[in-house]
């Protein structure tokens, strides 16, 4: 998009856009506006209620966030992402992604955006830039609502993929075109795409992108990537997931954070000279295990979620960490040592990318300040080490943790806490009244 005289002018036809701010749970919510208006949407003049960011996941409003203000309007100002061209649209059309501030222009921090921004620069205060790289799993499926998903035809043999195989060079060989398809429209989107692999499950597949060293920007890559495999695999009559765990006797999507720490001169401050690393990594380390257990609603946050938590799974339960150890919660990857690392293994990839990548960074940032000490590493399989302290290992002893902790409300804005509590609540409630059929054929008849 180019502009002439002050007035923004369409390189792709553009008809409409839509202006959208990620919600609670990661879900771009917003309104279209026709083209004409785009300049207006650029200056900051489109305004959106705050209680789109704290409806719940199926769109419902939250009574507590959305009437105890009034349902009072917010000032949504660009991200300083360009606008992307939004593919399967009967219009041309484009996102333009946006942020939240009340009417007195200061952050909303119910937009999980500036909760991921507020922690940043508390590092930058610091002397100090995060690094952050991301990885996330997705299965591709056939899916019929109401039917139970299947996997993908495979486009080249025809043939319906029937098994698990990990690392198959001839399973990406025969989805090499939706491959080269999302790598095509991330270069658009100055998305940094880097490996692609088959993953354990059937039909399962991990993208990897590469570290940048500005976290917003690493969150921002992250929901929007998400958003072209989906585009991508609907050009293509399938349907991406990156639900936790959408077969149960099949591996799990997760959501891997990589991240180092920069000084003010660009030196990696987790680097000193030895495989081990220094003494601010493993103090970082020893933070990230401490709010673990607390955080772990930003982790996991939906009932899903906790299905992931399969031992023998490569989702970590325990609070545990290890140098190249995959089973431990926070893993330290082995190599040239200046590219010294925590990898944050316990989020699925169903998780909003802008609370992850916060709870992360509060941890290390956590850890750092109060040079808190890391038990030994683990190197061996820690689901056999019986005196590891778990995580939640259900959706319900998760939100009560989160509410209940004063660590949290030390870290993180209240915005953010109130509202994320408000919402996974009332989701947790409507899914209490259901009733399954697999309850019905186990009991109906026979208790």
């Amino acid at each position: 998009m180019t502009t002439t005289n002050g007035m923004v002018e369409s390189e792709n036809n553009t008809e409409y856009v839509y202006i959208a701010a990620g919600d609670i749970n990661g879900l771009f919510r917003g309104k279209r506006i026709p083209f004409s208006q785009m300049t207006k949407a650029q200056n900051g003049d489109v305004r959106l209620p705050l209680s789109i960011l704290g409806v719940d996941i199926w769109g419902a409003d939250v009574i507590e966030s959305s009437q105890s203000n009034g349902d009072i309007d917010a000032i949504a100002r660009p991200t300083g992402r360009a606008p992307y061209p939004l593919l399967n649209t009967s219009s041309p059309s484009s996102l333009l992604p946006v942020w939240l501030y009340t009417e007195d222009n200061k952050p909303y921090y119910g937009d999980a955006r500036h909760v991921l921004d507020h922690i940043s620069k508390q590092f930058k205060a610091m002397g100090l830039t995060p690094v952050m790289a991301t990885e996330l799993e997705f299965y591709l499926v056939d899916y019929t609502e109401g039917e139970t998903p299947r996997p993908p035809i495979r486009p080249k043999s025809g043939l319906r993929l029937n098994k698990t195989s990990i690392l198959s060079i001839n399973d990406l060989l025969q989805f090499d075109e939706f491959l080269d398809e999302i790598y095509e429209q991330c270069h658009k989107l100055d998305i940094p795409v880097d490996a692609a692999l088959a993953e354990n499950g059937c039909g399962q597949f991990e993208i990897n992108l590469l570290h940048v060293d500005d976290p917003l920007k690493a969150a921002d890559d992250a929901i929007l990537f998400k958003q072209v495999v989906k585009s991508v695999a609907a050009r293509r009559k399938l349907t991406a997931t990156f639900m936790a765990k959408p077969f149960g006797t099949q591996s799990g999507n997760g959501f891997h954070v990589h991240c180092s720490l920069l000084d003010k001169d660009g030196n990696n401050i987790f680097d000193d000279g030895t495989e081990a690393g220094s003494d601010a990594l493993r103090h970082a380390v020893a933070g990230l295990l401490a709010t673990m257990s607390d955080c772990s609603l930003l982790f996991a946050p939906h009932v899903n979620s906790y299905r992931r938590f399969t031992p023998g799974t490569l989702a970590p339960n325990n609070i545990s960490w290890g140098y190249e150890n995959r089973t431990a919660a926070v893993r330290i990857p082995g190599g040239d040592h200046k590219a010294r690392r925590i990898e944050h293994r316990v989020s699925g990839a169903d998780a909003n990318p802008y609370l992850v990548c916060s709870a992360v960074l509060s941890g290390m940032l956590y850890g750092i300040k109060n040079k808190l000490e890391a038990p030994e590493p683990i190197n061996s399989i820690t689901y056999d080490e019986t005196d590891l302290k778990t995580l939640p290992l259900d959706w319900l002893s998760a939100i009560r943790e989160f509410e209940n902790s004063d660590l949290m409300s030390s870290l993180f804005p209240s915005e953010m806490i109130e509202l994320l509590i408000a919402v996974k609540k009332q989701e947790a409630k409507r899914f209490a009244l259901q009733v399954t059929n697999l309850e019905y054929l186990t009991y109906l008849q026979d208790v």
